[in-house]
């Protein structure tokens, strides 16, 4: 018998899980719009994953050298294999200079040059002139704490708009009505155990990537994809999951990031030989090409019997050359992490470092208004009325198949500030609600009974740590498709041994067992939608990198994946196409081509 839960119910005209970069820029925007706000939060907002971003956000300010939002344009649309749709791209390289000085407004302490303007530095894939020119200074950093800095202010201007926040409570489930219209979220108050009910006009999900899908990974133990999961079981799809990109610098054994502004700082990446290598696979830009070419370079070193340490297993990044003094100006944080987690002085010896996973360009696909949009009855870019999506929880698409850095942090706040403005369009303040079916939660509800009585054979962790193991065995840098196909087939298994999960702890207050099911249950869903959309894309494009299909495709493959996974773990594949228009005259289309660095 299904134990009858209380419910307390909340109205709000727009409610926002997740306060990130991206949750927080939406959470404070609206409200400053005049929208009753409520953002849900699992844990406390300045310990959101963005808090870990280091090198910077980029915008073509030409603060110390030539640069154009144009030729930003170009860059984001090569660095994405031509896999980014070009409207939404255009949209976020215009607004990311309007976007950038509001942060400095705001309160953002960008470091200054000498003029006292805001700092910028090179990063991979970042060039002038159409990639003609020399490598652009377009990173706008805070020393190298930028996600630090911006999180930071946006949480006060959070609360300076009178945003209402809800502070380690657990989003489990959307609330949908028969009409496909999100009507809402239920969530559970962590500490007291309770469950509500947040009615809204509009629901942000702003939740996040799922790099914990795999084993070694630069995200927090928080980033389990819980707006992913959610939608998937909502019967919607997610877009794009097979992309995704490895940072070619954690720190080795530990998966700690290395931003990749030490090598825009002067960094080398070397060999055992002490090579600096990457002269051999991107002449012109070396260490600064784009994410996935360096880490493939890596990984070729270290197949190749180049690779350092007693297991020839991964390679030395090289600041020694810069010189103290830059190292504790520009790079503090990183001398840090590598004295921690490496045991090493980096002005007087390398880091050990390895190709990690740190992004996920796929995701909950949306327009560049952050409205969610599905395939329906033939329209590819459908609304899914009341639903959005931001940050790294969705695919707008303007990263394609492969990620720049620096267009991450830009990404949220572009994104986050476009989505206050569309629901400040479409949503009246104070609208009354519909009424909601009276079982409307019977689906959520009955999922928190099973999962929370689940007396199977298997712990949560036994399977996550299957799940983290085989995808990082089977969907890395290098895929092929037998390996791709046994992947499938062990993580099919894996799936299915969800249905045997043992929950030991029975109560509602601080069960982390509980909640580390739920998470795992949001990370299967979308392991499994990433592991069979990269055996079904037979081409290698941006992080997409199959050995037996080594070329890009653009007569077959230049579309995005649409993935369903429905609970039993079946899971369907459709195709949206790549919107290869702009929004002005201002930019012309970008043809694809030949993808060198």
């Amino acid at each position: 018998m299904p134990t009858a839960y209380k419910i307390t119910e909340h109205k709000y005209d727009v409610v926002v899980v997740g306060a990130g970069g991206a949750g927080l820029r939406a959470t404070f925007g609206l409200a400053a719009k005049g929208l009753n706000t409520a953002c849900i939060t699992k844990v406390f907002p300045t310990r959101s994953h963005t808090v870990a971003a280091q090198g910077g956000i980029s915008a073509a300010l030409a603060n110390m050298g030539e640069d154009d939002w144009r030729y930003h344009f170009y860059d984001t649309i090569k660095g994405s294999d031509w896999l980014g749709d070009q409207d939404a791209i255009e949209y976020m390289c215009r607004e990311a200079i309007p976007a950038i000085i509001e942060l400095e407004h705001y309160g953002v302490p960008f470091s200054r040059t000498e003029e006292g303007k805001i700092y910028q530095r090179p990063f991979g894939g970042m060039t002038t002139r159409y990639g003609e020119g020399p490598p652009a200074q377009r990173t706008c950093a805070a020393a190298d704490r930028t996600g630090h800095a911006i999180l930071h202010t946006l949480y006060q201007q959070s609360l300076a708009h009178d945003a209402r926040f809800f502070i380690e409570y657990f989003a489990l489930d959307l609330i949908m009505d028969a009409d496909g219209v999100c009507r809402g979220v239920l969530a559970l108050d962590m500490a007291e155990g309770t469950l509500h009910l947040f009615r809204a006009h509009g629901v942000v999900l702003a939740t996040g990537g799922y790099g914990r899908a795999y084993f070694s990974a630069t995200s927090a133990h928080t980033c389990t994809g819980d707006g992913g999961g959610m939608a998937l079981r909502a019967g919607l799809a997610l877009q794009d999951m097979e992309f995704v990109q490895f940072h070619p610098t954690g720190i080795y054994g530990a998966g700690c990031l290395i931003t990749e502004g030490v090598r825009g700082e002067g960094g080398i990446l070397r060999n055992s030989l002490g090579e600096r290598f990457m002269e051999r696979y991107a002449p012109q830009y070396k260490d600064l090409a784009s994410r996935d070419v360096v880490s493939r370079s890596m990984t070729i070193e270290i197949r190749e019997g180049r690779g350092v340490g007693e297991h020839k297993d991964h390679i030395l990044l090289d600041l020694t050359h810069l010189g103290p003094e830059v190292i504790h100006e520009k790079l503090p944080g990183i001398a840090e992490s590598a004295r921690i987690f490496a045991g090493v002085d980096v002005t007087k010896e390398p880091i050990p470092v390895i190709p990690t996973v740190h992004y996920n360009m796929g995701g909950i696909p949306t327009n560049y208004h952050g409205e969610v949009v599905q395939l329906r009855n033939g329209d590819p870019d459908a609304v899914v009325p009341g639903l959005y999506a931001i940050g790294e929880a969705a695919c707008v698409s303007v990263h394609g198949a492969n990620r720049l850095g620096s267009n991450s942090l830009l990404d949220l706040v572009v994104f986050g500030r476009a989505v206050a403005n569309r629901c400040a369009e479409q949503i009246r303040p104070g609208l009354p609600h519909p009424k909601l079916a009276a079982d409307a939660c019977d689906a959520a509800l009955a999922r928190l009974d099973r999962l929370r009585n689940a007396n199977g054979g298997t712990p949560t962790a036994v399977i996550r740590d299957r799940m983290q193991r085989t995808m990082q065995a089977d969907a890395a840098v290098f895929r092929t498709g037998e390996t791709l196909a046994d992947g499938v087939r062990k993580m099919r298994e894996i799936n299915a041994m969800f249905a045997d999960v043992r929950v030991s702890d029975r109560s509602l207050v601080w069960n982390s067992d509980l909640i580390e099911t739920y998470e795992l249950s949001n990370l299967l869903g979308q392991a499994l939608a990433t592991i069979v959309s990269a055996e079904n894309r037979t081409e290698s494009r941006g992080a997409h990198a199959r050995e037996d299909f080594p070329e890009r495709d653009d007569q077959n493959w230049l579309k995005h994946t649409l993935c369903w996974v429905d609970e039993a773990g079946n899971t369907r594949i459709d195709y949206r196409p790549v919107h290869l228009y702009t929004l002005t005259d201002e930019v012309s289309v970008i043809p694809p081509k030949p993808r060198v660095y």
